[in-house]
Order: C-alpha cells, then structure tokens, then sequence
C-alpha cells in the first residue's frame, strides 16, 4: 500500500476520537475540525516513522492546537453559549453520537467557558480522555502537579454548577414540551409549574447583543413571556444529545435553547441568539 495512503488511513481511525477531544476544549465544532485539519498537516510533514504511539501524538498535536486557539480568543463577554450541535428530536446521527459520548451537554460546555484555557485543556484531556498528568504537563507547560492543581480547579468549577442533567431523557422531553406549550401559549402558572425556583437563564446575543443572565422561576418565566408577540415557531430537537428548543422566526433561526433537567424540573435554560453563529448551524435534520 502507498505510504501517503496508510498514513491518510491511520489518521481517520483517529478523527473521531480527536474530534471529540477538540470540540469539548474548544466548544466550537467548526473549530474542532481546523484544529483537526490542522493535526493532519502536522502529521503529513513529520516522519511518523518516529511515533511510537500514533494516537497520543495527534491528541498531543490536538491539544496544543486547541490551547493556542483558546489563548488567542477575544472574549466577546462574560456568558458565553458555546456551539450547540443539533439533531432531530427522533435521535442523533450516528457522526453526532460519537462525538458527544459521555454526554456533552451544552451546560457543561458553558461551565468549560469559564475556565482558563489551561484548566479547559488539562481538565478535558484528564478527566475526560484519561491522560496521565505527566502527559498533560508539557502540552499546559506546567509541571505534573501543577496540571493536577488546574484539572482540580476546573473539577471543582464543572461540580459546583451540577451541570448534570436528569439521566431519562424521556422526563427531560416531558418537561421540554410542557415548557413549550407554555411558552406559545403565554400560560405563566404553566411556566412557573416546570421551572425550578432558582431556575438560571443566560442569554448569548453575541456582538450585537450584551449577554444576560437572569435567576429565579418568576423572573425566567415573564422574560419567556416577552416574546409571546413574536410569530415564533418552537421546534422541538435535541440539543447536544438532550431535548432543547430551536425557535424560527420567519423560517429562519432565532434562538436555540439547550435546557438542564434536574428533579423533574428546568434548572438552566442556555439561549444562543448570537445571530451570526446562528447563521452557520446545521439545522436540516429538523426538516422543512
């Protein structure tokens, strides 16, 4: 076999893997995929004779990428949405199942935004890939155990905001449509009976638009009702893998909204309304 074409070979094997790990630092698919196009180059102008273990090398290669993309991010405000991967309510496609495996809701992906980006990067390739601290260490440039001290950090952040969600995803779709029905039909008990009371709701409008946070069921609940003016059309779907809104306004995105089931109950409502970033999203496996 040509060399150039096992070597191509080798690397798809790997793109599935490397492509999770860079979507869950990175929090941006499109990203994900440069940085994973960018591992591949990398990889095509070294002499792979000398890789012992091609799979740790290009996570390595990923990651570095990643971190690099990170640090050089302006960050356009304090809550930041990341990039929410959608599918059809009926299920993920199967491209979309493996890469967020584990479980990557778009809560834990907003917590990840809260992080440095060493914390994201060491965190991620620890807990989540299984890498050694002496492996993470050269990537963050620190020493083994102060990679253990950023992953910890980042432990505790992600534990503390219980990003968690209900595992039945059939309560969570319960709970979705009912807020749903509320919602379009302007019922504020209705939305005040599925809210937890200390229920969080943030808002990413991007550059055009300050993001916002609000707190309570009350509060979250008239806010959901300002919109009842708007010919909006709330289509149910799953967002990152979890039962979550995309609400059209004359056939285009207007939002997308990730929700955190916890007790039976919204506990965290993420709105992305950043519109050019709305504009890039995939929405066809939603139909019409």
């Amino acid at each position: 076999m040509d060399e150039n074409k096992w070597l191509a070979e080798r690397f798809e094997e790997q793109r599935p893997r490397l492509r999770a790990a860079a979507y869950r630092m990175l929090g941006s698919l499109s990203e994900a995929e440069d940085a994973v196009q960018e591992a591949w180059f990398r990889l095509s102008r070294t002499d792979h004779g000398q890789v012992d273990d091609l799979g740790a090398w290009l996570t390595t290669v990923v990651a570095r990428i990643a971190l690099n993309m990170l640090r050089s991010r302006k960050r356009r405000s304090e809550t930041v949405v990341p990039e929410p991967i959608i599918d059809s309510p009926d299920g993920m496609s199967p491209e979309h199942g493996a890469l967020l495996a584990d479980t990557v809701g778009l809560a834990l992906l907003v917590v990840f935004e809260t992080l440095s980006p060493a914390e994201r990067v060491a965190f991620v390739l620890h807990d989540i890939f299984g890498m050694a601290f002496e492996e993470v260490a050269p990537i963050v440039g620190r020493t083994p155990e102060a990679a253990r001290q950023l992953a910890s950090r980042a432990r505790r952040r992600v534990q503390a905001r219980n990003a968690t969600p209900d595992a039945d995803i059939e309560v969570q779709r319960s709970v979705v449509d009912a807020f749903r029905a509320a919602a379009q039909g302007g019922d504020f008990q209705g939305l005040l009976a599925v809210l937890a009371p200390d229920v969080i709701l943030r808002v990413d409008g991007g550059a055009a638009a300050p993001s916002v946070e609000h707190q309570g069921a009350e509060r979250v609940a008239r806010g959901s009702l300002s919109f009842s003016h708007l010919p909006l059309v709330r289509r149910p779907a799953l967002i990152n893998g979890a039962p979550g809104l995309v609400c059209m306004l004359e056939g285009a995105v207007f939002a997308v909204m990730a929700f955190t089931i916890g007790g039976g109950k919204i506990v965290e409502i993420n709105i992305l309304r950043d519109q050019e970033r709305l504009s890039t999203l995939d929405v066809s496996a939603l139909g019409g």
